[in-house]
């Protein structure tokens, strides 16, 4: 059999714009399914999708020398961290050098793909159904809010809403603010709510995190920190914590909770504002919520406040609604993949984007589209499905000593998975010099692949 040939895309944003472009480059025919009504995905906040939570403060928290992708770089006299509208641009402007939208099918949205007598079935929202060799899901996973659960005890009287639904301060202007949350969206939206609100803004959070300034000695923090991309993660981390505390001290110093867990295992925040008005009182720090009770807010500390508005900065949930259980799992943040791209059961069904990467997501997902390529192209030969599950538990192993059961199969360390990723295709290539079959269409239902 042929090499697949035809491939079907799900998203474009960024991790759908990489996958289109390297299909396009290895010899494939594509097309793309976006559901909004322009390139970009959550990065452009006016996409008719509706899902984009970007507003308009939003900047990059990875400088753009280590955000940007490979085969285009971004613009030398743009500032060190870009704007999100910036980014949205960068995307747009990516897809029509390299001619991506004339592969896109944008207003179209997917509601299931299945596995077909051969190869998969892709089923629009309009009801049509087209036929592909393989499948790339690239839909992304920062546009599915995940609110409290169990939520807290006790009702509230004033407004709730997510980080995913804010678009600016002024629905916070004169009113008693809580935010919940120590992700980076829960830190910009604290700031800018501070310069609006009555009274200070109160941030909550449970379990601390790492901050860390965008720039370290003058240098970009996540360039300083790539610099020590050659050490071994335990060392890299000692010698990072203790640049970040000669720089800013600990999260303590600022009446935040102590972070969780190691710089290079939790997720750092990155912000150089939010300690900024710690310092001067415009935020406050508050431990975890214990139950709410109408207008007041009970903490577990026993402080009480008063508050008009919960802004629920509680991240996001992996959502994957076109797959059935049969091929996203019960829980798709666990979905055992094989580089974090294939498949296990299947591997013409691939993921790119499907990850929590410990710095930038551009350069991660060019390259697991890049893996992609080469495999539906012909010009890589997976291992045995013996040695793909080998890896892929021998990596889960690793992934939990190093962060523990916080969505350990989807944590990957920047550096080095871009590291590995680049050794694994040329393997690939290696298994196929020396006679191993190149991936081919899928086989019949039930048959093996």
């Amino acid at each position: 059999m042929p090499p697949s040939r035809r491939v079907a895309v799900i998203g474009a944003g960024a991790a759908g714009l990489a996958a289109t472009k390297a299909l396009l480059d290895a010899g494939v025919e594509v097309v793309t399914h976006e559901q909004g009504d322009r390139p970009g995905g959550l990065w452009a906040r006016d996409n008719a999708s509706g899902l984009s939570p970007a507003y308009p403060s939003l900047h990059l928290n990875t400088s753009k020398g280590r955000t940007e992708f490979a085969d285009f770089p971004m613009p030398r006299h743009w500032p060190d961290y870009p704007s999100a509208d910036l980014v949205a641009g960068y995307l747009a402007d990516y897809a029509r050098e390299f001619g991506l939208a004339e592969h896109i099918r944008f207003g179209a949205s997917v509601a299931s793909v299945e596995r077909a007598a051969e190869g998969w079935a892709v089923t629009s929202g309009s009801g049509e159904t087209d036929r592909y060799d393989a499948v790339v899901v690239a839909n992304g996973h920062n546009w599915h809010p995940r609110w409290p659960d169990p939520a807290y005890p006790g009702t509230f009287d004033g407004s709730q809403t997510h980080a995913h639904d804010y678009r600016g301060p002024e629905d916070f202007r004169d009113r008693r603010v809580l935010v919940v949350g120590m992700g980076n969206s829960a830190m910009d939206i604290a700031v800018d709510a501070s310069y609006v609100a009555r009274g200070p803004v109160l941030l909550s959070a449970r379990h601390g995190v790492h901050i860390v300034p965008k720039y370290l000695f003058g240098r970009p923090s996540d360039a300083t920190g790539g610099a020590l991309a050659v050490l071994p993660w335990r060392l890299r981390q000692r010698v990072a914590e203790t640049m970040l505390r000669l720089a800013v001290g600990t999260p303590q110093r600022y009446g935040l909770p102590a972070p969780a867990g190691g710089l290079f295992q939790n997720h750092p925040t990155i912000s150089d504002t939010v300690l900024h008005r710690l310092t001067h009182g415009e935020i406050a720090a508050r431990p975890g919520i214990e139950r709410l009770d109408g207008d007041t807010v009970v903490f577990t500390d026993g402080r009480t406040e008063a508050v008009d508005i919960i802004v629920w900065a509680t991240g996001y949930r992996v959502h994957i609604p076109f797959l059935s259980p049969r091929w996203a799992g019960e829980d798709p943040e666990r979905l055992p993949l094989y580089q974090r791209v294939f498949h296990l059961d299947d591997p013409s069904l691939a993921f790119v984007g499907l990850m929590q990467s410990t710095g930038a997501a551009l350069p991660v997902v060019e390259a697991q589209a890049k893996l992609a390529a080469a495999c539906f192209s012909g010009g890589y030969a997976l291992p045995s499905p013996e040695t793909q599950r080998r890896t892929v538990d021998r990596t889960l192993r690793a992934a939990t000593a190093r962060w523990g059961d916080r969505r350990p199969h989807l944590r990957i360390d920047f550096d080095q998975y871009l590291a590995d990723i680049a050794r694994e295709i040329a393997a690939g290539r290696a298994r196929l010099r020396r006679g191993a079959r190149p991936f081919t269409a899928p086989a019949r239902e039930g048959s093996p692949v």
